[in-house]
């Protein structure tokens, strides 16, 4: 693939965002990110049910959750795990009884340690995939060492050619790692207070903000933006077709962690047992290397991930990251609803 035929890709995969997958197996409707419906993934539930299920997409977590407390009915959807304590205040999900999914044995420990995960209710929320979040920039035209610290977000030579992502889980990781806070579960309000104050300051170098990795490609492919605060696939992305972008995951500050997964969605219209027989799919071994080959993300399976090679997890940025990390764990439905408010009134200039 050339240059231009990478942008163009990049347009039509935003594009994509806005659109629901042709319908397929009736009984059971995923909810999920644009681009997830991977043949790689649903091996094992097509050999099962001769079809794949039918899919939704959404763009992120907040239109998600707004669509499903709106009443949209879905099987299961899937959310970054900073958003699971609003499905669950609003009563939308119901546990997963694990006994139907054999791989919950080989899941990543670090991704259930938390009681808003599993409790003495059962399981609320079943992880599939993670990675990282770190900077993006132009090798070319950014030195090393600018990109050794998040201060180059505030730094004024590169006003104009920043781009942040359009989340607020994103860009408050990134603006409690510049201001020292590598855990925000415990978060007082002089600390909340001076990471809006530097994402402020942030603000006024951004020239635009990313929805979707697609797009914070191709602001980079076109030199629009130097540098971005940046999910790992778009930088493999760039670099394997050629692009001098590079990855800093290492900054004094730190970067971030993020992982998501599905729940189960209450008063579902479809079959129960094909949302376990989805789930067994997308857990099983072979998942792995598809997931991690079409979206760039690492498995929560650990088994799973034993059967991909050390140079393949390098080339895609997951890899462990041996630095200071901030991990977008659940956070209070009060406390995401603050961090929102105030990143909209960040980016409308207040």
């Amino acid at each position: 693939m050339n240059h231009s035929r990478l942008i163009l890709a990049c347009a039509a995969s935003a594009l994509a965002l806005t659109s629901a997958a042709k319908a397929a197996d009736r009984e059971l409707l995923v909810f999920d990110w644009a681009g997830w419906e991977i043949d790689g993934v649903l091996t094992d539930y097509v050999a099962k049910h001769g079809d794949k299920p039918t899919y939704s997409f959404f763009g992120d977590d907040d239109e998600a959750f707004q669509k499903v407390s709106s009443g949209f009915k879905a099987d299961v959807t899937h959310p970054c795990v900073a958003s699971l304590p609003r499905y669950h205040d609003a009563g939308l999900i119901e546990p997963w009884d694990v006994s139907k999914i054999p791989e919950f044995a080989n899941l990543a420990p670090q991704l259930l340690d938390s009681p808003l995960i599993q409790n003495d209710q059962g399981v609320w929320f079943i992880p599939t995939d993670y990675a990282y979040t770190a900077v993006a920039y132009n090798t070319k035209d950014v030195p090393a060492e600018d990109v050794a610290s998040l201060s180059v977000f505030t730094n004024p030579k590169y006003a104009g050619r920043i781009s942040l992502p359009d989340s607020s889980d994103d860009v408050w990781s990134l603006a409690f790692l510049a201001t020292g806070v590598s855990d925000w579960s415990t978060v007082t309000d002089e600390q909340f207070a001076a990471a809006a104050a530097w994402l402020r300051e942030a603000h006024k170098n951004v020239r635009a903000y990313w929805s979707d990795p697609s797009e914070m490609s191709q602001l980079m492919a076109t030199g629009e933006v130097q540098v971005a605060w940046s999910w790992n696939d778009g930088v493999a992305l760039l670099q394997a077709e050629g692009f001098p972008i590079g990855f800093q995951r290492s900054p004094a500050e730190g970067a971030a962690t993020w992982f998501c997964g599905f729940v189960n969605m209450k008063d579902q219209p479809g079959s129960e047992d094909k949302a376990y027989d989805f789930m067994n799919s997308l857990l099983a071994h072979g998942s792995a290397q598809a997931l991690l080959d079409e979206l760039g993300y690492a498995h929560s399976n650990n088994e799973a991930m034993k059967t991909i090679s050390e140079e393949a997890l390098k080339a895609a940025f997951v890899d462990p990251v041996t630095t200071t990390l901030l991990a977008q764990t659940p956070v209070s439905a009060e406390f995401r609803e603050k961090m929102i408010n105030e990143f909209e009134l960040i980016k409308s200039g207040f």
